[in-house]
């Protein structure tokens, strides 16, 4: 099997007005990321991670703010469109993603197993090959302030 790694960030700011979703989940809290779609900014790294290893560039090209379709667009299934558009276009499947929050607030370990479960259904694999875990910057960096929140994700691709 040809093997290929990649690798997505993404960055979003909090907000007044709107909710907080990240890995699928509606989390309480009284900010919400701003941004194009519902600003889900674990599943965007994680669609940039698939992109990436397939060479095809980012969300923004397969889903770009420009277009009114992806307004508020709920972001699982713009990943289940990315792992779609990984097989259809290179016949290449997710084998496993391993993705990081930066937040300093809210406390996402009650969520983070829902998360693994969304985005292993949205990718079609098993919630073993998924694994998220969140992290804060010690009160340091935009995030650290509670201005935003980022993500990391690495993932590997194969050909069956």
């Amino acid at each position: 099997m040809a093997m290929r790694i990649g690798h997505g960030y993404d960055v979003h700011r909090l907000v007044e007005g709107r909710r907080l979703v990240l890995g699928g989940v509606d989390i309480p809290f009284e900010r919400g990321l701003l941004g194009h779609s519902d600003a889900d900014v674990l599943l965007h790294a994680i669609a940039d991670a698939l992109l990436g290893a397939a060479a095809l560039g980012d969300i923004g090209k397969l889903f770009p703010d420009s277009d009114a379709a992806f307004k508020d667009a709920n972001s699982l299934i713009l990943l289940e469109r990315t792992a779609q558009y990984l097989y259809s276009e290179k016949g290449l499947r997710a084998v496993n993603i391993d993705a990081t929050v930066v937040a300093q607030r809210p406390r996402l370990a009650p969520y983070i197993e829902e998360m693994r479960e969304n985005i292993a259904s949205a990718c079609g694999l098993k919630i073993d090959q998924v694994s998220v875990k969140a992290t804060t910057e010690e009160g340091l960096g935009f995030t650290g302030l509670g201005e935003g929140m980022a993500a990391h994700a690495v993932c590997l691709v194969g050909k069956d």
